[in-house]
C-alpha cells in the first residue's frame, strides 16, 4: 500500500502514468486502427502494416531516433483528417479494444493514490482523442498529451503544435506541479521507457513499470521499484471502484490519432538500444 489519506494541509501531490505498456498493454493508438481503417481514415496496406508493428512495439518498443522519425510520418500521414470522425470512431470502439488491456495491477495502483489523495495525470505521446477518453474511463484527473494544429476546415493540418515526449513530458509535470500545487518531491511517476527519465527524474518516488533494457539497468542503479505489470484485465468490471472523474483540465492533445496508423516505417525493426525484456 502506498500509505495513509494525505494530510491535506500539506502541499497536493499527483502520481504520473506513462499509458502504452504502462497502464495498457499496448500502443493505444495502435490498438484503434483496424477502427480506423473501417472508418476509412487509413487504406488496407496502413492497416496490415500497423497490425505488424503493434507485435513489434510489443515486443521491443521503440528507440528516441525511431519516434522521432515516426512524429514526422504521422504528422503528415493525418494531414486533412477530420478530427470529429476520429473522435467519433474512437467513442464508438472505447470499451471494446480498451477494457480487455489495462493493466489490473496499475488499476488498482490508480486506485490507491486516489484513496491517498493524490491526482492521477495520464502523460502521453498520444493524443486526446484517444488518451483523453482512456483518462475519463480510467478516472484520471488529467492529461497531458501531444496536440497537433486544427485548421478550420475541422482537419488535422499535419503540423505539430506540442509533442508530450522525452523532457517535455518533465516540463509538463512541472509545470501542473506550479499550477496546481504539486509537491514534485512527495509525487509519483511511472513508465516503461528509458525515454522517459527526465519525468521519472522530476519527482521524489519514480518507480519502472515492464521496464525496456536502457530504464531497468537505470532502476537498478538508482534503487528506484522496478514493477511487473502483467494482467490485463476488463477495465469495465472494475468500474465500481473507480470514483467518478473529478473536473479535470485536461492538457488537450491529437497526435494520437494519427499514430494509430504509424509506428510503422520507424518501428518495424526491433530496436538494439532500448529493447524491452
Amino acid at each position: 500500500m502506498l500509505g495513509h489519506v494525505e494530510n491535506h494541509s500539506l502541499p497536493r501531490t499527483a502520481a504520473f502514468f506513462d499509458l502504452d505498456k504502462t497502464v495498457i498493454a499496448k500502443s493505444s493508438t495502435l490498438t484503434f486502427s483496424k477502427s480506423f481503417y473501417q472508418g476509412g481514415l487509413i487504406n488496407r496496406r496502413a492497416a496490415l502494416r500497423t497490425a505488424y508493428t503493434q507485435f513489434v512495439f510489443l515486443v521491443g518498443g521503440a528507440d528516441h531516433d525511431q519516434m522521432e522519425r515516426m512524429r514526422q510520418y504521422l504528422s503528415a500521414l493525418c494531414r486533412g483528417w477530420n478530427v470529429q470522425q476520429v473522435k467519433e470512431i474512437v467513442a464508438e470502439t472505447l470499451h471494446d479494444l480498451i477494457d480487455p488491456i489495462i493493466y489490473d495491477e496499475a488499476a488498482s495502483l490508480i486506485e490507491e493514490h486516489h484513496a491517498a489523495g493524490r491526482d492521477v495525470v495520464l502523460v502521453s505521446a498520444s493524443g486526446v482523442e484517444v488518451v483523453e477518453p482512456i483518462g475519463e474511463l480510467l478516472g484520471a484527473d488529467r492529461v497531458v498529451a501531444t496536440r497537433m494544429v486544427v485548421g478550420e476546415d475541422g482537419c488535422f493540418t499535419g503540423e505539430v503544435e506540442y509533442y508530450a515526449y522525452g523532457p517535455t513530458k518533465a516540463e509538463a509535470v512541472k509545470e501542473l506541479a506550479v499550477s496546481e500545487g504539486y509537491d514534485l518531491s512527495r509525487s509519483y511517476a511511472y513508465s516503461d521507457s528509458a525515454t522517459d527519465l527526465p519525468m521519472l527524474e522530476a519527482v521524489g518516488h519514480p518507480a519502472a513499470v515492464n521496464p525496456d533494457r536502457a530504464l531497468r539497468k537505470e532502476a537498478v542503479a538508482r534503487d528506484w521499484p522496478v514493477l511487473d505489470f502483467h494482467r490485463p484485465v476488463r477495465l469495465k468490471k472494475r468500474l465500481p471502484r473507480f470514483p467518478a472523474p473529478r473536473p479535470a483540465l485536461f492538457a488537450a492533445a491529437a497526435f494520437g490519432a494519427a499514430a494509430a496508423a504509424g509506428l510503422v516505417w520507424y518501428t518495424g525493426r526491433r530496436r538494439n538500444a532500448l529493447a524491452s525484456p
